[in-house]
Protein backbone atom coordinates (compact mmCIF):
# COMPACT_ATOMS: atom_id res chain seq x y z
CA UNK A 1 0.00 0.00 0.00
CA UNK A 2 1.30 3.27 -0.93
CA UNK A 3 2.06 6.10 1.73
CA UNK A 4 -0.85 8.64 2.35
CA UNK A 5 -1.04 11.22 0.06
CA UNK A 6 1.10 9.71 -2.93
CA UNK A 7 -0.71 10.04 -5.91
CA UNK A 8 1.60 8.24 -8.83
CA UNK A 9 4.43 5.91 -9.56
CA UNK A 10 6.72 5.94 -12.36
CA UNK A 11 8.39 2.65 -13.42
CA UNK A 12 11.74 2.65 -14.10
CA UNK A 13 11.13 2.58 -18.21
CA UNK A 14 12.66 -1.22 -18.55
CA UNK A 15 10.97 -3.75 -20.49
CA UNK A 16 9.84 -5.63 -17.72
CA UNK A 17 6.70 -6.66 -16.92
CA UNK A 18 4.12 -4.62 -15.48
CA UNK A 19 0.15 -4.78 -14.53
CA UNK A 20 -2.00 -1.33 -14.24
CA UNK A 21 -5.39 -1.65 -13.43
CA UNK A 22 -8.57 0.52 -11.71
CA UNK A 23 -9.65 0.65 -8.32
CA UNK A 24 -9.12 -1.39 -5.26
CA UNK A 25 -10.11 -4.65 -6.64
CA UNK A 26 -7.37 -4.27 -9.04
CA UNK A 27 -4.87 -5.62 -6.67
CA UNK A 28 -6.67 -9.23 -6.51
CA UNK A 29 -6.94 -8.91 -10.14
CA UNK A 30 -2.99 -7.31 -10.84
CA UNK A 31 -2.05 -11.09 -8.49
CA UNK A 32 -3.37 -12.68 -10.94
CA UNK A 33 -2.34 -11.43 -13.96
CA UNK A 34 1.25 -11.11 -12.46
CA UNK A 35 1.01 -14.87 -11.49
CA UNK A 36 0.88 -15.01 -15.34
CA UNK A 37 3.80 -12.77 -16.17
CA UNK A 38 6.54 -14.18 -14.17
CA UNK A 39 5.75 -17.76 -15.69
CA UNK A 40 6.58 -15.93 -18.86
CA UNK A 41 2.73 -15.95 -20.14
CA UNK A 42 1.74 -13.18 -22.31
CA UNK A 43 -0.12 -9.69 -21.33
CA UNK A 44 -2.90 -11.17 -23.27
CA UNK A 45 -3.21 -13.84 -21.01
CA UNK A 46 -2.53 -12.11 -18.04
CA UNK A 47 -4.94 -9.03 -18.66
CA UNK A 48 -7.98 -12.15 -19.44
CA UNK A 49 -6.69 -14.01 -16.11
CA UNK A 50 -6.86 -10.90 -13.80
CA UNK A 51 -9.91 -9.22 -14.79
CA UNK A 52 -11.67 -12.63 -14.64
CA UNK A 53 -10.77 -12.44 -10.71
CA UNK A 54 -12.80 -9.46 -10.42
CA UNK A 55 -15.60 -10.96 -12.62
CA UNK A 56 -15.90 -13.89 -9.83
CA UNK A 57 -16.29 -11.59 -6.63
CA UNK A 58 -20.00 -11.18 -5.28
CA UNK A 59 -18.48 -7.98 -3.38
CA UNK A 60 -17.31 -6.39 -6.55
CA UNK A 61 -21.12 -4.69 -7.03
CA UNK A 62 -19.93 -3.21 -10.59
CA UNK A 63 -18.43 -6.04 -12.28
CA UNK A 64 -19.67 -9.36 -13.18
CA UNK A 65 -20.99 -12.07 -10.79
CA UNK A 66 -22.88 -9.46 -8.19
CA UNK A 67 -23.27 -6.84 -10.20
CA UNK A 68 -25.84 -4.25 -9.73
CA UNK A 69 -28.82 -4.77 -12.21
CA UNK A 70 -30.47 -2.15 -14.42
CA UNK A 71 -33.61 -0.82 -13.75
CA UNK A 72 -35.54 -4.11 -14.73
CA UNK A 73 -33.61 -6.18 -12.26
CA UNK A 74 -31.35 -7.48 -15.14
CA UNK A 75 -27.40 -8.29 -14.65
CA UNK A 76 -26.17 -7.41 -18.11
CA UNK A 77 -22.39 -7.30 -19.13
CA UNK A 78 -20.02 -5.96 -20.80
CA UNK A 79 -16.33 -6.18 -21.80
CA UNK A 80 -13.42 -6.26 -24.08
CA UNK A 81 -9.67 -7.10 -25.03
CA UNK A 82 -7.08 -6.17 -26.95
CA UNK A 83 -4.16 -7.72 -27.86
CA UNK A 84 -0.59 -6.80 -29.37
CA UNK A 85 -1.34 -7.19 -32.83
CA UNK A 86 -3.89 -4.88 -32.48
CA UNK A 87 -7.23 -7.33 -32.34
CA UNK A 88 -9.74 -6.86 -30.47
CA UNK A 89 -13.02 -8.43 -28.96
CA UNK A 90 -16.04 -7.25 -27.19
CA UNK A 91 -19.38 -8.11 -25.93
CA UNK A 92 -22.22 -5.71 -24.54
CA UNK A 93 -25.52 -6.36 -22.85
CA UNK A 94 -24.91 -9.58 -22.40
CA UNK A 95 -26.66 -11.71 -19.85
CA UNK A 96 -25.79 -15.13 -17.97
CA UNK A 97 -22.34 -15.48 -18.42
CA UNK A 98 -20.00 -14.97 -15.64
CA UNK A 99 -16.56 -14.00 -17.75
CA UNK A 100 -17.62 -11.42 -20.72
CA UNK A 101 -13.75 -10.85 -21.04
CA UNK A 102 -13.71 -14.54 -22.28
CA UNK A 103 -16.11 -14.65 -24.38
CA UNK A 104 -15.33 -11.25 -25.69
CA UNK A 105 -11.29 -13.26 -26.04
CA UNK A 106 -13.33 -15.73 -28.50
CA UNK A 107 -14.92 -13.32 -30.41
CA UNK A 108 -11.57 -11.68 -31.19
CA UNK A 109 -10.13 -15.11 -31.85
CA UNK A 110 -12.97 -16.95 -33.09
CA UNK A 111 -14.78 -14.54 -35.30
CA UNK A 112 -14.06 -12.12 -38.23
CA UNK A 113 -16.11 -9.55 -36.09
CA UNK A 114 -15.07 -7.14 -33.10
CA UNK A 115 -18.64 -6.37 -31.21
CA UNK A 116 -21.72 -8.92 -30.09
CA UNK A 117 -24.18 -7.57 -28.50
CA UNK A 118 -27.72 -9.15 -26.42
CA UNK A 119 -29.11 -12.25 -27.38
CA UNK A 120 -26.13 -12.72 -30.40
CA UNK A 121 -23.35 -12.31 -28.13
CA UNK A 122 -25.55 -15.16 -25.66
CA UNK A 123 -25.64 -17.45 -28.24
CA UNK A 124 -22.40 -17.29 -29.37
CA UNK A 125 -20.88 -18.33 -25.62
CA UNK A 126 -23.11 -20.97 -25.44
CA UNK A 127 -21.95 -22.49 -28.76
CA UNK A 128 -18.28 -21.76 -27.59
CA UNK A 129 -18.91 -24.11 -24.27
CA UNK A 130 -18.85 -21.15 -21.89
CA UNK A 131 -21.74 -22.23 -18.86
CA UNK A 132 -24.40 -20.31 -18.30
CA UNK A 133 -24.97 -18.73 -14.43
CA UNK A 134 -27.39 -16.80 -12.35
CA UNK A 135 -25.61 -13.62 -12.12
CA UNK A 136 -27.97 -11.80 -9.53
CA UNK A 137 -27.03 -12.36 -6.04
CA UNK A 138 -29.16 -11.81 -3.27
CA UNK A 139 -27.59 -8.59 -2.04
CA UNK A 140 -27.91 -7.30 -5.09
CA UNK A 141 -31.35 -8.15 -5.42
CA UNK A 142 -32.42 -6.57 -1.91
CA UNK A 143 -30.08 -3.19 -3.22
CA UNK A 144 -32.10 -2.95 -6.37
CA UNK A 145 -35.53 -3.53 -4.11
CA UNK A 146 -34.12 -0.47 -1.80
CA UNK A 147 -33.94 1.72 -5.12
CA UNK A 148 -36.99 0.44 -6.81
CA UNK A 149 -39.23 1.72 -3.53
CA UNK A 150 -37.34 5.36 -3.18
CA UNK A 151 -36.83 5.86 -6.75
CA UNK A 152 -37.42 9.30 -7.96
CA UNK A 153 -38.25 10.40 -11.50
CA UNK A 154 -34.84 10.93 -12.30
CA UNK A 155 -33.88 7.21 -11.25
CA UNK A 156 -30.74 8.65 -9.63
CA UNK A 157 -27.66 6.24 -9.30
CA UNK A 158 -25.20 5.50 -5.95
CA UNK A 159 -22.17 7.66 -6.87
CA UNK A 160 -19.69 4.39 -6.44
CA UNK A 161 -22.00 2.27 -8.94
CA UNK A 162 -19.14 3.09 -11.68
CA UNK A 163 -16.07 1.01 -10.66
CA UNK A 164 -15.17 -0.57 -13.71
CA UNK A 165 -12.14 -2.73 -14.13
CA UNK A 166 -9.98 -1.61 -16.91
CA UNK A 167 -6.73 -3.57 -16.84
CA UNK A 168 -3.13 -2.83 -19.36
CA UNK A 169 -0.10 -4.76 -19.19
CA UNK A 170 3.19 -5.52 -20.38
CA UNK A 171 5.32 -9.02 -20.66
CA UNK A 172 8.38 -9.74 -20.63
CA UNK A 173 8.75 -9.35 -24.52
CA UNK A 174 8.04 -5.98 -23.87
CA UNK A 175 4.39 -6.77 -25.55
CA UNK A 176 1.59 -4.74 -24.52
CA UNK A 177 -2.38 -5.86 -23.89
CA UNK A 178 -5.61 -5.11 -22.18
CA UNK A 179 -8.94 -5.77 -20.82
CA UNK A 180 -11.81 -4.00 -19.67
CA UNK A 181 -14.87 -5.51 -17.98
CA UNK A 182 -18.13 -4.10 -15.82
CA UNK A 183 -21.86 -4.99 -15.24
CA UNK A 184 -22.48 -1.21 -16.22
CA UNK A 185 -24.06 1.78 -14.29
CA UNK A 186 -26.30 0.62 -11.53
CA UNK A 187 -30.53 0.33 -12.40
CA UNK A 188 -29.74 1.48 -15.44
CA UNK A 189 -32.03 1.52 -18.30
CA UNK A 190 -32.48 -1.08 -19.73
CA UNK A 191 -30.38 -1.41 -23.17
CA UNK A 192 -27.78 1.09 -21.71
CA UNK A 193 -24.12 0.55 -22.42
CA UNK A 194 -21.41 1.97 -21.49
CA UNK A 195 -17.35 2.91 -22.62
CA UNK A 196 -16.17 -0.63 -21.04
CA UNK A 197 -16.93 -2.11 -24.56
CA UNK A 198 -15.98 0.46 -27.02
CA UNK A 199 -12.59 -0.13 -28.79
CA UNK A 200 -11.22 3.11 -28.04
CA UNK A 201 -13.55 4.48 -25.21
CA UNK A 202 -12.99 2.25 -22.65
CA UNK A 203 -9.89 0.57 -23.70
CA UNK A 204 -7.13 1.18 -26.54
CA UNK A 205 -3.80 -0.45 -26.59
CA UNK A 206 -1.21 0.15 -29.73
CA UNK A 207 1.45 -1.66 -29.28
CA UNK A 208 4.29 0.45 -30.93
CA UNK A 209 3.12 3.14 -28.16
CA UNK A 210 1.32 2.21 -25.54
CA UNK A 211 -1.86 0.76 -23.58
CA UNK A 212 -4.73 2.86 -21.48
CA UNK A 213 -8.03 2.03 -20.25
CA UNK A 214 -10.66 3.95 -18.71
CA UNK A 215 -13.31 4.12 -15.61
CA UNK A 216 -15.79 6.30 -14.37
CA UNK A 217 -18.94 7.49 -16.56
CA UNK A 218 -19.23 5.79 -19.75
CA UNK A 219 -21.24 8.20 -21.29
CA UNK A 220 -18.48 11.72 -20.74
CA UNK A 221 -15.63 8.64 -22.07
CA UNK A 222 -17.10 8.17 -25.03
CA UNK A 223 -17.68 10.95 -26.67
CA UNK A 224 -13.96 11.59 -26.98
CA UNK A 225 -13.04 8.54 -27.16
CA UNK A 226 -10.84 8.99 -23.81
CA UNK A 227 -8.56 5.77 -24.24
CA UNK A 228 -7.74 6.33 -27.59
CA UNK A 229 -7.04 9.53 -26.92
CA UNK A 230 -4.40 8.96 -24.10
CA UNK A 231 -2.61 6.33 -26.47
CA UNK A 232 -2.14 9.32 -29.62
CA UNK A 233 -1.40 12.00 -26.43
CA UNK A 234 1.57 9.19 -25.93
CA UNK A 235 2.42 8.35 -29.79
CA UNK A 236 3.06 12.37 -29.46
CA UNK A 237 6.15 12.17 -26.87
CA UNK A 238 3.71 12.86 -23.76
CA UNK A 239 4.54 10.92 -20.27
CA UNK A 240 1.49 8.24 -19.18
CA UNK A 241 0.54 10.60 -16.45
CA UNK A 242 0.24 13.68 -18.25
CA UNK A 243 -1.63 12.06 -21.22
CA UNK A 244 -4.27 10.46 -19.22
CA UNK A 245 -4.31 14.04 -17.69
CA UNK A 246 -4.88 15.74 -21.24
CA UNK A 247 -6.97 13.41 -22.09
CA UNK A 248 -9.92 14.16 -19.38
CA UNK A 249 -9.29 17.80 -19.70
CA UNK A 250 -9.85 17.12 -23.21
CA UNK A 251 -13.19 15.38 -21.66
CA UNK A 252 -14.27 17.93 -19.59
CA UNK A 253 -14.04 20.21 -22.55
CA UNK A 254 -16.58 18.55 -24.48
CA UNK A 255 -18.89 17.84 -21.46
CA UNK A 256 -19.45 21.25 -21.19
CA UNK A 257 -16.44 22.30 -18.74
CA UNK A 258 -17.93 20.85 -15.84
CA UNK A 259 -16.47 17.99 -13.17
CA UNK A 260 -19.67 17.14 -12.18
CA UNK A 261 -18.41 13.40 -12.78
CA UNK A 262 -15.75 10.89 -11.79
CA UNK A 263 -13.73 9.78 -15.06
CA UNK A 264 -10.47 7.95 -14.78
CA UNK A 265 -7.88 6.92 -17.03
CA UNK A 266 -5.07 4.39 -16.46
CA UNK A 267 -1.65 3.96 -19.14
CA UNK A 268 1.22 2.59 -19.66
CA UNK A 269 3.57 3.01 -22.74
CA UNK A 270 6.38 1.53 -24.57
CA UNK A 271 8.88 1.69 -22.25
CA UNK A 272 7.49 0.91 -19.01
CA UNK A 273 6.27 4.20 -17.56
CA UNK A 274 3.10 3.97 -15.70
CA UNK A 275 0.63 6.55 -14.89
CA UNK A 276 -2.59 7.39 -14.26
CA UNK A 277 -5.12 10.52 -13.47
CA UNK A 278 -8.73 11.45 -12.87
CA UNK A 279 -11.46 13.89 -12.52
CA UNK A 280 -12.22 13.81 -9.27
CA UNK A 281 -10.28 13.01 -5.95
CA UNK A 282 -10.70 9.47 -4.70
CA UNK A 283 -9.39 7.14 -7.75
CA UNK A 284 -7.24 4.84 -6.65
CA UNK A 285 -5.46 1.99 -8.99
CA UNK A 286 -3.28 -0.68 -8.71
CA UNK A 287 0.35 -0.83 -9.66
CA UNK A 288 2.42 -4.13 -10.29
CA UNK A 289 5.68 -3.66 -11.08
CA UNK A 290 9.25 -4.56 -9.47
CA UNK A 291 8.03 -7.34 -7.39
CA UNK A 292 5.51 -4.98 -5.55
CA UNK A 293 1.79 -4.33 -5.95
CA UNK A 294 0.44 -0.96 -4.43
CA UNK A 295 -2.81 0.58 -4.19
CA UNK A 296 -1.99 4.29 -5.25
CA UNK A 297 -3.89 7.59 -5.48
CA UNK A 298 -3.96 9.33 -8.48
CA UNK A 299 -3.84 12.97 -9.06
CA UNK A 300 -7.14 14.95 -9.76
CA UNK A 301 -7.91 17.74 -12.19
CA UNK A 302 -11.21 19.01 -9.88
Amino acid sequence: MSAPGRRTRVSGGRKTPIVLSTWKHGIAANEAAWEVLTCGGSALDAVEAGVRVTESDPGVRSVGYGGYPDEECVVTLDASIMGPDGNAGAVAFMRGYKHPVSVARAVMEKTRHVMLAGEGAEEFADRQGFEREELLTDESRKRWLKWHEKKSGDRAFPEDSHDTIGMVAMDARGDLAGACTTSGLAFRMHGRVGDSPVIGAGLYVDNEVGAASATGRGEAIMKVPGSFLAVELMRGGNPPEKACRMALERIIEKHGGTTDFQAAIVAVNRSGEAGAYSVREGFEYALAADGKNELLKSGFLG
